[in-house]
């Protein structure tokens, strides 16, 4: 997920300027097609959490060594490098949330959303998002959360627009909740020192907050939509234009992935001890996402309508048919 909104924001005028001098060449000659029986190299901008697993643990079951790719992994801190890094050439995909990727479609920024990430596993107290507040907090509910501070790791974005839709659909106001912005890995210890009421937590956050003795008063994903997309595997248009081969191959190898890690969830958290620092029992109680093949359509629409609600896409509506089909 993405930590720094206005770096997107900043980094899509970059983007359109790189794009404009025709500076991508250089992706979309490395992505060249290998119907010749040649491998190709892959680079893909991700993000080092539990979400892009099943990429990690396809390309150790040779999901997409079959077909022809090589996959070289690139780790950056969120969208505001992956979104940039795609446009320009550096990546041919990238991994990122699905509002930041609407966010970079009001923009102007050309870009494809080609296979599912992940998506809440719609469990309401066992998602694999969750507010925490202290274990003696007089808050009970996300109706409480009302007239409290709760820190999300992004402000504008996916976590704020969902924890609203908790408070909303709890009964409480969400224009009173007041939003602070903190990495996730910083959430468990301001949640513990009382720098913030609640604190929307992604994993390891919320297992580690949890030893700690917090609690979970809401699942916002879920409560959101039980479907919820949460993040998909994206390129530039103009790859997906000028190399539908390579889009075809890595979506299917990823569509492969997805459902192996789906079947083999006691591999797909042995496989995040090879690119995170996540081991113990942090590493054996964490929740994991769900990871369906597809994206779920009316869930991205649910999104989108509350994005538009909060002023996120500064009064343009996202295509969810063009992004995401």
């Amino acid at each position: 997920m993405q930590r720094r909104i206005l770096g997107l924001a900043l980094a899509v005028v970059t983007v359109a300027a790189v794009a404009g001098c025709g500076s991508s060449d250089s992706g979309s000659s490395a992505a060249s097609p290998a119907g010749d029986g040649k491998t190709t190299q892959v680079t893909v901008g991700v993000i080092p959490i539990v979400d892009v697993a099943p990429l990690y643990l396809g390309q150790k079951q040779g999901f997409f060594s079959s077909r022809g790719i090589e996959l070289k992994m690139v780790t950056a801190q969120g969208g505001a490098a992956i979104i940039p890094g795609v446009v320009s050439g550096q990546f041919q995909f990238g991994f990122s949330n699905t509002t930041s990727l609407m966010l970079a479609q009001t923009k102007g920024v050309p870009v494809k959303s080609v296979v599912n990430g992940a998506a809440s596993n719609g469990k309401v107290g066992a998602d694999v998002t969750a507010v925490m507040v202290k274990k003696d907090s007089s808050i009970k509910s996300a109706k409480d959360l009302a007239g409290h501070t709760v820190a999300v790791n992004t402000l504008q974005n996916i976590g704020d627009t969902t924890v609203r839709e908790s408070v909303r659909k709890a009964g409480g106001d969400p224009a009173d909740v007041k939003f602070v912005e903190i990495p996730f890995d910083q959430m468990p210890a301001a949640l513990d020192g009382g720098r913030v009421d609640a604190a929307w937590m992604g994993e390891p956050a919320q297992t580690i907050a949890k030893a700690q003795g917090a609690r979970a008063v809401a699942s916002p994903f879920a409560e959101t939509h039980p479907k919820l997309t949460v993040a998909t595997y994206f390129t530039s248009t103009k790859i997906a234009q000028e190399n539908p081969d390579l889009v075809k191959k890595f979506n299917e190898a990823m569509a492969e992935s997805l459902k192996y890690a789906s079947e083999h969830p006691d591999e797909a958290r042995q496989i995040l001890t090879t690119y995170t620092k996540i081991s113990g029992d942090v590493l054996t109680k964490l929740t994991l996402p769900s990871w369906p093949a597809q994206v779920d359509t009316a869930s991205l629409e649910k999104l989108a309508g509350l994005g538009e609600q909060d002023g996120i896409f500064g009064g343009k509506k996202p295509d969810i048919g063009a992004l995401f089909s």
